[in-house]
C-alpha cells in the first residue's frame, strides 16, 4: 500500500507539474500568418532552379519527370498575392524533391524568413510531404528564431493564383505557437493546395 507521505509526496509532484505547465501555457504566443510565395522556375526572374534532373529512374506517372528531380528555391514572400500591389515582407528559401517513384509525392524543407512587419528578423521552418495534386496540403512548422522562436505549428497552402507557364503564386497559411508547447486551432476550411513545381504538371493539362 501506499503510505501517507508517499501521498503527498505524490501529490507534490503533480502540483508543481501542474504549475510548471500552466505557467507554460500562459507564455505560449500563437502567431497566425497569411502569406503569398512567388515561385518562378524559368525566365529572368526565375527564382527557383534544378538542382538534380533527371539523374533517376522516369517517374511512372509524371510525364518528363524523374524519381529525385530536386530544386533549389529562394522565392519573394509577400503579404498578398500581387507581386506589383502588395509588399514583399521575405523571402522562401529551401529545397523540394520528388519523393516517390511512384505518387505524385514531394518532399519539402523550407525556410520562410520574415523582413519586414511585426516579426521582420524572424524565421520559420516548414517541411512535410506535399501531394501535388491534392485539394488539401497540409505540412508541419518544425522551428523557428528570432521572435518565432520554437515555433511549433502548421501551414496550408493552395495555388492561389497562376500567372504563366513559369510561375505561380502560392498562398501560406501559417498557425504556429512561439513556445515549446503547441496550440490546437480549428480547422481552417477546405483549402486548395499548389505545387511549387509546374514543371511536373506538364502533360496533365492546365491547372484548373
Amino acid at each position: 500500500m501506499v503510505s501517507s507521505k508517499n501521498r503527498q509526496h505524490l501529490l507534490l509532484v503533480v502540483t508543481v507539474v501542474a504549475l510548471f505547465l500552466a505557467a507554460a501555457d500562459a507564455r505560449r504566443r500563437p502567431v497566425h500568418l497569411r502569406l503569398y510565395m512567388h515561385d518562378i522556375i524559368g525566365g529572368p526572374e526565375q527564382t527557383a532552379i534544378h538542382l538534380i534532373r533527371n539523374a533517376g529512374p522516369p517517374h511512372k506517372s509524371l510525364k518528363g519527370a524523374y524519381f529525385g528531380d530536386t530544386m533549389a528555391i529562394d522565392d519573394l514572400v509577400t503579404e498578398g498575392p500581387g507581386i506589383n500591389s502588395s509588399s514583399v515582407v521575405g523571402r522562401a528559401q529551401g529545397t523540394y524533391m520528388l519523393s516517390s517513384q511512384h505518387e505524385e509525392v514531394l518532399v519539402a524543407d523550407v525556410t520562410v524568413v520574415l523582413t519586414d512587419g511585426p516579426y521582420d528578423g524572424s524565421t520559420f521552418v516548414v517541411a512535410g510531404r506535399v501531394g501535388i495534386y491534392d485539394d488539401r496540403t497540409e505540412l508541419a512548422v518544425v522551428g523557428g528564431t528570432g521572435q518565432l522562436r520554437r515555433a511549433t505549428g502548421h501551414v496550408f497552402w493552395r495555388t492561389a493564383m497562376v500567372v504563366s507557364d513559369v510561375y505561380i503564386v502560392v498562398e501560406l497559411v501559417v498557425h504556429v505557437c512561439a513556445s515549446e508547447h503547441c496550440c490546437s486551432w480549428p480547422a481552417m476550411g477546405h483549402l486548395r493546395s499548389g505545387s511549387f513545381l509546374l514543371f511536373l504538371r506538364k502533360g496533365k493539362g492546365p491547372i484548373p
